[in-house]
């Protein structure tokens, strides 16, 4: 019987009580998007809201702006009254403040990472949207180099986009990780199976926790390569296996003889054929007693709209950039792979770190 520790109250998107004037506003900023976006960077790239912020009380003129930033005075005024309509900055009479919202844009960790990530690695290839949608496939990709997936082409990146990419991944991973550690290693388990390992964090956390397990990493032969660097560094090379494999390919087995296998952020890397094929792998070489760990971010599983929007929004990048075929899932929707390959839902932790879900399954 499934335990459920979080229950969704599953209210979110289930009414329309936003006030007109409210959703006239949010009209316009859609309307004036792609304005928003390049008129917003250019405040924080330029340093414009930076100098603002550390002016403190005095705030700034734009004259006094434009004398300490690469960029004519004209630059400077268009920009920093389009942030009084974005809400970056207010105005009292001539001279201009951070506001709420510019503060948390510079300063929000949370923030500064999504921004950077889609500055760095997703602006440039957001307009093939409809594109890689038909063509089922990650046609905003080509923008930073020819691919058939990001997956392929991570290690390849150059080192800004590779850099906004990483910390986009672990900023949402890493703070699982003190919790879903002692859920894991409550069974002792002496070999835990890292499926879609990336860089290592997951294996060296493990490796730390217990001085006993011994692991193994399937990934892409890039990702594997960071991985073993990451694992030798630190002194753990002889307690990890390394399984370089396209998962998907019908003739890449799964190795077996592992007590629990964890899937991190990776499955939703999949479309929905692709994660049942790689459930069905999982299956065949669990045994009775092996724990199957899936953690995952499902919008419909938030408790905040605006974790369930961020989840939405970041959909459009594995659309454009990623494969063209994957996405943040709604959880009903994913359970129903689960049950196509074989398991049922044991347990299920919401509330993870920021917005994840643990979910525990088993083989019926």
């Amino acid at each position: 019987m499934q335990q459920t520790e979080q229950k969704n109250s599953g209210t979110l998107f289930d009414r329309d009580d936003i006030k007109v004037i409210d959703a006239l506003d949010r009209a316009q900023l859609i309307a004036f998007a792609p304005y928003v976006w390049e008129a917003s960077r250019l405040l924080v790239d330029q340093g414009i809201l930076k100098l603002v912020e550390e002016s403190r009380q005095e705030g700034m003129t734009i004259r006094e702006v434009a004398g300490q930033v690469d960029m004519s005075y004209y630059g400077v005024r268009i920009l920093m009254e389009a942030g009084l309509g974005i809400g970056l900055l207010y105005r009292k009479e001539d001279r201009y403040f951070l506001a709420k919202t510019g503060h948390i844009l510079l300063n929000n960790e949370m923030t500064r990472v999504n921004f950077e990530f889609m500055r760095d690695v997703c602006a440039g290839g957001a307009g093939a949207l409809e594109a890689s949608i038909r063509n089922s496939g990650p046609e905003g990709l080509k923008s930073i180099g020819e691919w058939p997936t990001i997956y392929q082409g991570l290690s390849q990146f150059p080192p800004r986009a590779l850099e906004s990419w990483l910390n986009f991944d672990h900023f949402y991973s890493d703070i699982v990780f003190p919790v879903a550690l002692p859920v894991i290693f409550e069974s002792r388990p002496a070999r835990v199976l890292d499926i879609g390992g990336n860089t290592g964090k997951w294996t060296l956390k493990c490796l730390e926790y217990d001085p006993d397990v011994e692991m193994g990493i399937v990934d892409l032969p890039g990702q594997i390569g960071m991985a073993r660097e990451n694992i030798n560094k630190a002194g753990f090379e002889g307690r990890v296996q390394y399984y370089p494999q396209d998962i998907l390919k019908e003739e890449n087995l799964l190795p077996e003889g592992y007590d629990v296998i964890w899937m991190s952020q990776f499955l939703d890397c999949f479309s929905d054929a692709e994660i049942i094929t790689i459930l069905k792998k999982c299956h065949e070489v669990a045994g009775e007693h092996t724990r199957i760990f899936i953690n995952e971010t499902f919008w419909d599983r938030q408790r905040f709209a605006t974790s369930a929007f961020t989840l939405q929004m970041t959909s459009l990048y594995f659309t454009t950039m990623a494969n063209g075929n994957s996405q943040m899932y709604d959880s009903r929707v994913f359970s129903d792979f689960i049950e196509q390959a074989g398991f049922e839902v044991v347990h299920t932790r919401d509330g993870v770190g920021l917005s994840h879900t643990i979910l525990e399954l088993k083989k019926k």
